[in-house]
């Protein structure tokens, strides 16, 4: 094990340990179907808004992938206006259940392998590589890797990560360095999420931050900054 995987493995603990991460909206007992809607609709938007949108789901009667296959797509759009861009997210929820029914109903199709179904996902329109990895992972259960911006900024300030930024040097560098178990993965993104909206947000908390010792980005603040920032963080 390199100085990296230590760092990151300790991040996590400290994280697991500093957070109620049962808290994230995506548990091991959230059905496959309500996953699934949400990597979708929350594209460009915030979860409190496809929240909304679930919401109105359920209480239209149409948290199916038949009925959102069969309803007007004008309808469902209606529905899930609270996540914006309701007409191209009705289209693409309308895409996808088409999919999950071809293949036979989600047993089915979370039983490729994950190279394939990966695959599938992004040939699917309006699936990208994070929306693919986030199905997979918590969807599927598969140890797939989910990174997004979130994550590079975390690890940027901890001084960890791959030399460029793309996506897929991301996802290969952490899929090096992090254990291959789907649990550990699902928790361990989950955590990055929690911990980059409640502290390490673009004006961070960093005074109050569990990760303050080993993070860089922290300690090359001055105190005094330190505090300035802290105190707009709360404003």
């Amino acid at each position: 094990m390199n100085a990296e995987q230590r760092l990151l493995l300790d991040a996590h603990e400290r994280l697991a340990a500093y957070y109620e991460i049962d808290r994230w909206h995506w548990r091991e007992a959230t059905p496959s179907l309500d996953i699934c809607l949400g990597a979708i609709l929350v594209q460009h938007t915030s979860w409190v808004n496809v929240e909304k949108a679930l919401a109105n789901l359920r209480a239209a009667g149409a948290m199916s992938l038949g009925v959102i296959e069969a309803l007007e797509e004008e309808k469902l759009a209606l529905l899930i206006r609270p996540v914006g861009t309701p007409l191209t997210k009705a289209r693409r929820l309308q895409v996808f259940a088409a999919l999950v029914r071809q293949a036979g109903g989600f047993e089915a199709l979370f039983a490729m392998p994950a190279d394939e179904l990966r695959a599938l996902l992004l040939s699917t329109p309006g699936i990208g590589p994070e929306t693919a990895d986030v199905i997979l992972l918590y969807g599927a259960r598969a140890p797939a890797i989910v990174h997004d911006a979130y994550t590079a900024r975390l690890l940027r300030r901890l001084g960890v990560g791959p030399v460029r930024d793309r996506y897929n040097d991301w996802r290969a560098w952490l899929d090096e360095h992090l254990p291959p178990d789907a649990v550990y993965r699902r928790q361990h993104h989950a955590a990055i999420v929690i911990h980059c909206k409640e502290l390490c947000r673009v004006r961070p908390k960093c005074g109050v931050c569990p990760l303050l010792d080993v993070c860089l980005f922290g300690q090359a603040l001055a105190p005094a900054e330190a505090v300035a920032l802290n105190v707009g963080a709360r404003l």
